[in-house]
C-alpha cells in the first residue's frame, strides 16, 4: 500500500431492516441498550460479536486513531455491533433498531420515545436528541442553555415556521432568561463574511456576554454560521444546533465543523467548534421542499457507501419511503447516519485523516457548487454528481467493478438527484478549483475514492493522474 494512502475498511453501526447479516462484520462485542425509533415504544437488546475478519490490518483504538499520519499505512477498521434481537412496532410494520457503542437509551420516562446518539469526546462529549415535537421540548432545551441570554440565528425561511415555538420553549417556565432573534437571508449564496457580521452585529446590539447561548435554527448554512460565531464571539461562547433540513440532521450539525465560505472556495473560513447538544425534531422535515429532502439523501447514501454496506443495501431497498417522506424510514435513516457521524468523529474530530473519508463526492462537488455559483445546485445536489464521478474514477482505476458503480448511479437516480455536472462547469474549472480544496497538503491533490466491496474507501493523493483527467473528460463537455 502506498505511504501516502489512508485505507478505511466497512464499518456498519449494525443491522438494518431487510438487511442481509452477511454483510455485517464485527470486531469487539460491545454490549449496548439501544433505544427505538422516534415515537415508539422503546426495546432492548445486546450487541453479538464475531472475530475481526480484515485482511489488512487490525483496527486501530480511538486514541491510536487521533494520532494518525497520513505518511504511516494503516487500515482502520470501524467497530461494528450486530443486533441480536431488536424489533419495534412503527406504523403497523416490524422495524430493526441498531445497536452501537456511540448509542445509549434515553432514561426515564420523560423522555420516552426520544432516541440519544452520543458524540463521545471526552469532556466535550455532546449528545444528539431524535424525535418527532422535541422542538417544543423545552426541558431538553434549557438543560444545555448557559447564561440568561440567548440569541436566536435563523433565515427567512424558516423563522415564520419555527422562531416563535423555538422563543416559547426556551422561555416557559424560564422568565430569567432574554431571548433574541436574528433573521437571515436564506440561500449559499449568502454564507459569507458579509452575512456573518449581521450576526456579530445583532450579538453586540443586544450585549450577549460570555455567558450566552448561540442557537442555530435551520439547515446547513444556519449551522455552520451560527457556529462559527459562536467560536468566534468574545472567543468562544455556548452553541446549541437545532437543525430543521435532511441534509443539516443527518451531516452538517453534527461534529462541530463551521465556517463561511469565500469567493475563492467553499468553506474555506472557519473552526472546529463543538455544540452543547443537537435537538433533530423529524416534524420538521414536513415543511421541507421536495429539492431539499433529495438533496440531504446525498449524505444519507454516502454513509452507505463508505462504511455501513448494510445501510446502503437498507437504502436501496427503502429510498421511496424516504422520498415519500414516512416517518419510521425517515427517523431510521437520520438516526443511522448520525450514528455513522459520531463514530467517525469520535475517532477523529479535526479531520487528521479517517473524517476527510466523509468528504466522499464532496471535492468534485465543491468544484461544482462554486464553479456554477453558489445556490445554483444545491449542496446534496452537487456531492451526488461528485459521488458518481468518484465511482467512475474508482472504477477506472479498477478499484471497484462495474456492478458497484452502476448500483451507486442507479440509487442516486432513485433519489432523484443529478448523476452528471452540470454542462456550464468546464475541466479547467474543475482543475482550478480542486487544486485549491480543503484537503490538498502540501500541493497534493488528495480523493476520497472506493476500494474494495461496498462499504470501504481510501483517502489518498496516489491516484492515476491520467484516471483523473479520463474521467473529467468523460463528465465535462468542454
Amino acid at each position: 500500500m502506498p505511504a501516502s494512502e489512508l485505507f478505511v475498511s466497512r464499518g456498519c453501526v449494525g443491522t438494518s431492516p431487510a438487511a442481509p447479516s452477511s454483510h455485517v462484520r464485527s470486531s469487539t462485542a460491545h454490549p449496548a441498550t439501544v433505544s427505538a425509533l422516534a415515537s415508539d415504544p422503546l426495546s432492548r437488546s445486546l450487541s453479538a460479536s464475531q472475530p475481526n475478519r480484515s485482511l489488512r490490518a487490525v483496527r486501530p483504538t480511538n486514541r491510536s486513531l487521533r494520532r494518525l499520519r497520513l505518511t504511516t499505512p494503516v487500515c482502520a477498521r470501524h467497530q461494528e455491533s450486530q443486533v441480536a434481537a431488536a424489533a419495534a412496532h412503527v406504523a403497523g410494520e416490524t422495524a430493526a433498531v441498531t445497536a452501537g457503542n456511540a448509542v445509549r437509551e434515553s432514561g426515564g420516562s420523560e423522555e420516552r420515545g426520544i432516541t440519544v446518539v452520543d458524540v463521545d469526546l471526552g469532556d466535550r462529549s455532546y449528545p444528539i436528541y431524535i424525535g418527532a415535537g422535541i422542538l417544543d421540548r423545552g426541558d431538553l432545551l434549557c438543560r444545555h442553555v448557559k447564561g440568561r441570554r440567548v440569541l436566536v440565528v435563523t433565515n427567512e425561511t424558516v423563522a415564520p415556521l419555527y422562531l416563535e415555538r423555538t422563543i416559547s420553549a426556551l422561555t416557559h417556565g424560564n422568565p430569567q432568561l432574554e431571548v433574541r432573534s436574528v433573521v437571515l437571508p436564506d440561500g449559499e449564496q449568502f454564507k459569507d463574511l458579509e452575512t456573518l457580521n449581521l450576526i456579530f452585529d445583532r450579538a453586540l446590539e443586544t450585549r450577549m456576554d460570555r455567558r450566552c447561548t448561540f442557537v442555530a435554527l435551520g439547515g446547513g448554512v444556519i449551522g455552520d454560521m451560527t457556529g462559527f460565531a459562536a467560536a468566534s464571539y468574545l472567543r468562544g461562547v455556548n452553541f446549541i444546533q437545532i437543525p430543521t433540513t435532511v441534509m443539516s440532521q443527518v451531516d452538517s450539525s453534527v461534529g462541530g465543523k463551521t465556517g463561511v465560505n469565500h469567493q475563492l472556495g467553499k468553506n474555506m473560513i472557519g473552526a472546529f467548534y463543538q455544540p452543547q447538544c443537537v435537538l433533530i425534531d423529524t416534524d420538521t422535515l414536513a415543511s421541507l421542499p421536495d429539492r431539499e429532502l433529495a438533496s440531504g439523501l446525498a449524505e444519507v447514501i454516502k454513509y452507505g457507501l463508505i462504511r455501513d454496506a448494510a445501510f446502503f443495501e437498507w437504502q436501496e431497498e427503502n429510498m421511496d419511503r424516504l422520498l415519500a417522506r414516512e416517518t419510521a424510514a425517515l427517523a431510521y435513516a437520520i438516526k443511522r447516519s448520525c450514528e455513522n457521524k459520531a463514530e467517525v468523529v469520535a475517532a477523529d474530530e479535526k479531520e487528521g485523516g479517517l473524517r476527510a473519508t466523509l468528504n466522499l463526492g464532496h471535492t468534485f462537488g465543491h468544484a461544482i457548487e462554486n464553479g456554477l455559483g453558489y445556490g445554483e445546485w444545491l449542496h446534496g445536489e452537487a456531492v451526488a454528481a461528485g459521488t458518481v464521478m468518484a465511482a467512475h474514477m474508482s472504477h477506472r482505476m479498477g478499484w471497484i467493478d462495474a456492478a458497484l458503480r452502476d448500483r451507486i448511479t442507479a440509487i442516486i437516480q432513485k433519489a432523484r438527484l443529478p448523476t452528471r455536472p452540470p454542462s456550464a462547469v468546464t475541466k479547467e474549472q474543475f482543475r482550478s478549483l480542486m487544486a485549491v480544496d480543503k484537503k490538498v497538503a502540501d500541493g497534493q491533490l488528495r480523493l476520497i475514492l472506493l476500494k474494495g466491496p461496498l462499504g470501504d474507501c481510501v483517502f489518498t493523493g496516489d491516484f492515476d493522474k491520467a484516471a483523473l483527467e479520463a474521467t473529467l473528460d468523460e463528465f465535462c463537455e468542454i
